[in-house]
């Protein structure tokens, strides 16, 4: 059996051994069930959603949750379940949009902080260090007191602020790596910087760096609800899980029907 069946066989096992703890875990398997619906119900919005999300009709506003309107409509009428959906499908754009590109740039920095000069690395973690020295949140109060609210002003924030997270990640794998023998030996045999770092240096460090950004999403999906609910992110009618609580907030001691 050659090196690469033996690994595939190894990851297949690994995958098979997972599963079979999660089935054996009730809960685990309810929150994987209920995590695939969302995002299943998110990627397939437009042939789920049982209204037009941002229509208004005002003789209905207000509604108590029925067969026709599961979870009721809001002020203007609009069905809450279309909204609430269409609402996932934007933050889980945010989320994918922002953390990749965020884990795309700090992978490149990260890797070149750790295996390039000094002085770059100096500069660059200078760079890093700049950016999360502000608060998360000031920082995005900041750009969108410059820029306005809007989705991209919410994906800039959350990919400026990420990117130094990442990087300082890959830098340190890299680093441990600069210095081992099969580094050196590629070195020793004329091998150029960039073939180090895509063949050698990046299979070593994304496996980590992918769980890190699996770990993020759920934080990115919250930031951008917060901002939403502020006022501060997608704007109306744009559904989003942040307005939505927002408007239930406004409405709070209205008793539906």
């Amino acid at each position: 059996m050659t090196t690469a069946a033996a690994e595939r066989g190894r990851v297949a096992a690994g995958l098979r051994d997972g599963l079979a703890r999660l089935v054996r875990e009730p809960l685990g398997l309810a929150g994987l069930v209920i995590v695939a619906v969302i995002v299943a119900s998110a990627v397939l919005a437009d042939l789920v959603v049982p209204y037009d999300p941002i229509a208004i009709n005002v003789r209905e506003r207000i509604e108590a949750p029925s067969l026709a309107h599961p979870l009721g409509t809001d002020q203007l009428g609009r069905d809450t379940l279309s909204r609430v959906i269409m609402g996932g499908r934007v933050a889980l754009h945010v989320a994918l949009v922002s953390i990749g590109s965020a884990l795309a740039v700090g992978l490149v920095l990260g890797m070149i902080a750790g295996f390039g000069p000094r002085w770059l690395d100096n500069a660059l973690i200078l760079g890093f260090d700049t950016v999360r020295s502000f608060p998360t949140v000031m920082f995005a109060l900041a750009v969108v007191a410059l820029v306005g609210p809007s989705l991209n002003t919410v994906i800039l924030v959350i990919v400026v602020t990420s990117i130094p997270i990442y990087a300082r990640v890959v830098r340190t794998q890299t680093l441990s790596l600069k210095g081992r023998e099969f580094i050196l030996a590629e070195r020793a045999m004329g091998a150029s910087g960039a073939r180090i770092l895509t063949l050698h240096v990046l299979p070593n460090v994304i496996g980590p760096l992918l769980i890190l950004a699996s770990m993020d999403i759920p934080g990115v999906i919250a930031f951008e609800a917060g901002l939403s609910f502020l006022g501060l992110g997608v704007k109306p009618p744009t559904p989003s899980w942040g307005s939505i609580l927002n408007d239930g907030l406004a409405l709070i001691r209205n008793t539906p029907g």
